[in-house]
């Protein structure tokens, strides 16, 4: 019998391997990505605190359609927001394990046109 891995395990193995190199300080925090089924979601964390920032999903920015390239670009755009009205500029871009392909590359994209460097 052949052992299969799914893709969130296959996911989920590359997010850890990436996490060996990317931290997230006070100085350059780490912008975290996650993709659902239905929305998307990022967070702002100082991991040497490990402590949540500034945090935008989808589900809060109240769109019509959630888990679609504009739903992304909208999440980008209000995450580099909130992270400039807390005096956040430059942070470490943590694409989750995910492609930077489609919704992923949206959001970094957005979040660069708002003010956010990475």
């Amino acid at each position: 019998m052949i052992n299969k891995i799914s893709k969130v395990k296959n996911r989920v193995k590359k997010h850890k391997k990436l996490r060996q190199t990317l931290n997230g300080t006070a100085e350059r925090p780490r912008l975290s990505v996650y993709r659902s089924n239905n929305h998307i979601y990022t967070q702002i964390i100082d991991d040497v605190k490990a402590h949540t920032l500034v945090a935008a999903s989808s589900r809060t920015a109240g769109l019509d359609k959630t888990n679609d390239v504009e739903a992304a670009k909208a999440v980008g755009k209000a995450i580099a927001e909130k992270a400039k009205a807390k005096g956040i500029e430059v942070v470490v871009f943590d694409r989750g394990g995910y492609k930077y392909h489609g919704k992923i590359k949206a959001l970094a994209e957005a979040a660069r046109e708002a003010g956010l460097q990475f």
